[in-house]
């Protein structure tokens, strides 16, 4: 499955906070340097779908904040239920 993400560094905590553009909004608690606020990300989309950290791949916007994540072996209807529960916070 992919999903379009906006990442915005130097956030107080990581989290998915909207949708904008058709895009999620996830904010991470790392800066936009040395490829921390990327790795950040990973981590934060291997937790929140349950899935091993090598399934998650930055397939566009390596060097951009819009970038597109392929998350292998993640159903689409659960990361819907998922995406609702986290977005509805």
């Amino acid at each position: 499955m992919t999903l379009d993400i906006r990442i915005i560094p130097n956030a107080k905590q990581t989290a998915f906070t909207d949708r904008r553009a058709g895009a999620l909004v996830l904010k991470v608690n790392a800066p936009a340097r040395d490829g921390k606020a990327n790795k950040a990300a990973i981590l934060y989309l291997a937790e929140v779908f349950e899935v091993s950290r090598s399934a998650v791949h930055i397939l566009a916007g390596e060097k951009s904040r819009h970038k597109k994540f392929e998350i292998i072996g993640l159903d689409a209807g659960h990361a819907e239920d998922r995406l609702a529960v986290l977005l509805e916070k």
